[in-house]
């Protein structure tokens, strides 16, 4: 796998008559995604009637925390107003990684081995749920459960791409089971 795509935002609703949108932005680096030049994948939602198929930034700034674009294929508020809902993705290298050496892209964390803190394999690391609080780490037990394991430090004290596994700091009835539960 050469290269991987994900989302990094969805278009809200128009900002102004020049058409500006607000962005309900999906990826932890938006200075990077979003900078002027960049042709992003556009994702009409199901039943639009817009013919945006990529979309290229020709700015962007914050307002009050919301992320604004100015799109060349959105001249005005009409336009803007049509491409509301659309999802916006773009291209990575899969070897590609996030400036910040403690973050990670939600693809290099699917698949690794969990471990314990003694090694011993508890599953598999099967997703991310991004939450308001914190995210969450989807992990499948070598039982077939699937478990959901807070991404903070205190319980998920390494992540090592290089090895292919994470350490989580388990706790009866996190990833094992409770022991009355055999």
């Amino acid at each position: 796998m050469d290269e991987i795509e994900v989302v990094v935002g969805r278009i809200g609703k128009p900002h102004g008559l020049r058409g500006e949108v607000t962005v309900d932005v999906r990826t932890d680096e938006p200075e990077r995604r979003f900078a002027a030049g960049t042709v992003l994948r556009a994702e009409p939602p199901p039943g639009s009637a817009s013919p945006l198929r990529s979309v290229t930034v020709t700015g962007s700034r914050w307002h009050q925390s919301v992320l604004l674009l100015s799109l060349a294929e959105l001249p005005d508020r009409n336009a803007a107003e049509a491409a509301r809902g659309i999802v916006l993705h773009t291209t990575l290298a899969a070897d590609e990684r996030p400036e910040d050496p403690e973050e990670f892209y939600d693809h290099q964390l699917v698949g690794l081995r969990a471990e314990d803190l003694e090694g011993a394999e508890l599953g598999t690391v099967t997703g991310l749920v991004h939450g308001a609080a914190q995210d969450l780490l989807g992990v499948r037990s070598l039982d077939g459960r699937d478990t959901l394991v807070p991404f903070v430090a205190a319980l998920v004290p390494e992540v090592d791409l290089a090895r292919g596994r994470v350490v989580i700091a388990d706790r009866p009835g996190l990833v094992a089971p409770f022991i009355d539960e055999d």
